[in-house]
């Protein structure tokens, strides 16, 4: 249920506008004097205040002060009469959110208290996010995401990265492959050595040898100077290889004996030099189809593979899209030095309708997207979800699965919010509680998550 605090000291004012108001399904509180409502007001509440201004003891005005010492946010809507216009305008400047002349036309009040419950709504929504993320800590603060999927994938990361086990990471593109690699490199006893990264897919094939395992001086035309491999240079710490697959398939068999022997040799040196690091590899394809196609050594394959980490894509864990969406936001809005409104239930729901087909990646690019648009909050994720649709001429998720997904999520943000107490959600989110169980039974949600 919609909070409203309504303040004015005349009763008949009170009583017709509450009656109304009520009739809209709010929830109000009135009051004849604001230093009573005060003690209602923290920086915890959801509503919003409606006050007359000119009251005795504490009058509109410092009353709206006083809220906004409390919390700035709290929008505060003024009743005024014919006279006080200057003065309202001006309290709004002061950072009241409108305010609505007497005589009032009810239907213009309920008007602007949505559109400030809504302001307030995505405010308290984005709290909620910011100390989520700010909360998180040690794999938690690596890798966003509290979906069953990513619960279960931190579990696997958090056993394996202590060991010093060789693994195999599998996953789309753009569902931070390499993330997770730096991750497992900062929780091993790894951490405080070397982390070298290479993408075998831009390594020219002539060079690849080279990249890997260096070469000295003379070694081959322009080779005027001696180079340190990535294998030599990740001496002591964390090698990761990403698109392992795409490495020349002669190489592979280099890499292969490296890894056996635990040694080097350059390019044009005469004697091997040892090495002991610990590799991580990446593909985004299924291994078996790369060795069946010939582009995968079958014995390199086993040997990197000691644990196999299989990174879902965003539209099999779409519950964590919101916070997500919320940590690229911050991130884009503190890079390019922006305030950014963050978006609605409405703009949610395309988000999570959408099948991201470039996962994370293109989620972090939305959001960028979203901060630099100069249209209105409501408007920007239709406009540039809109474009992303009809380039990747994609309708994967059927209207009743959008409808589900954005259900679920409203109620495990409620189940969140409320602390996992279901009194306080059934009347949150106006269902009853059967409704509720019968739900979160449906969504595999838990109090208790």
């Amino acid at each position: 249920m919609q909070q409203v605090i309504l303040v004015d000291d005349e009763r008949s004012v009170r009583d017709s506008a509450r009656q109304w108001l009520e009739l809209s399904d709010f929830q109000v509180s009135d009051f004849a004097d604001a230093r009573l409502a005060l003690r209602m007001i923290t920086p915890d509440y959801t509503g919003i205040v409606l006050t007359d201004v000119k009251m005795p003891g504490l009058d509109g005005l410092a009353f709206q002060k006083m809220i906004a010492d409390i919390d700035p946010h709290i929008p505060v809507v003024l009743f005024t009469g014919h006279g006080d216009i200057a003065m309202a305008v001006e309290a709004i400047r002061g950072g009241a959110y409108d305010f609505v002349e007497k005589p009032f036309d009810p239907e213009r009040i309920v008007e602007t208290i949505k559109r400030a419950l809504e302001k307030r709504r995505l405010i308290i929504e984005n709290r909620q996010l910011k100390m989520a993320l700010s909360d998180c800590e040690g794999i938690d603060s690596r890798l966003v995401g509290t979906s069953p999927l990513m619960r279960e994938l931190k579990k696997e990361i958090t056993h394996i990265a202590p060991t010093i086990a060789n693994v195999l990471i599998l996953g789309e593109t753009g569902t931070g492959k390499e993330v997770i690699a730096r991750a497992i490199h900062n929780l091993s006893a790894l951490s405080k050595g070397p982390y070298m990264a290479l993408n075998c897919a831009t390594i020219p094939v002539n060079m690849a040898e080279s990249e890997l395992f260096g070469h000295v001086s003379g070694a081959f035309t322009g080779a005027s100077g001696k180079r340190v491999g990535k294998l030599e240079a990740a001496n002591g710490g964390t090698l990761f290889l990403d698109e392992l697959n795409s490495m020349p398939f002669d190489v592979q068999g280099k890499l292969l004996r490296a890894l056996e022997m635990r040694e080097i040799t350059p390019l044009g040196a005469n004697s091997a030099r040892p090495v002991n690091f610990r590799l991580l590899s990446a593909m985004n394809e299924d291994p078996r189809t790369a060795i069946e196609e010939g582009r995968l050594r079958e014995d390199l394959y086993f040997r990197i593979n000691t644990v196999e980490l299989a990174v879902p894509p965003l539209r099999e864990r779409t519950d964590d899209i919101p916070l997500l969406f919320s940590f690229f936001l911050e991130r884009a809005a503190d890079t390019y030095g922006m305030t950014v409104t963050p978006p609605g239930p409405e703009s949610l729901s395309i988000m999570m309708g959408h099948d991201w087909p470039g996962n994370v990646r293109e989620l972090k690019t939305m959001a960028e997207r979203y901060v630099l648009s100069p249209l209105p909050p409501k408007e920007r994720i239709g406009k540039i979800m809109s474009g992303a649709m009809e380039d990747t001429h994609t309708s994967a998720v059927s209207l009743r699965e959008q409808v589900s997904l954005f259900e679920r999520h409203l109620i495990h943000e409620s189940l969140a919010r409320n602390g996992g107490i279901i009194k306080d959600v059934i009347a949150d989110l106006g269902i009853p509680r059967r409704t509720l169980n019968e739900k979160m039974t449906k969504y595999g949600l838990k109090r208790s998550e």
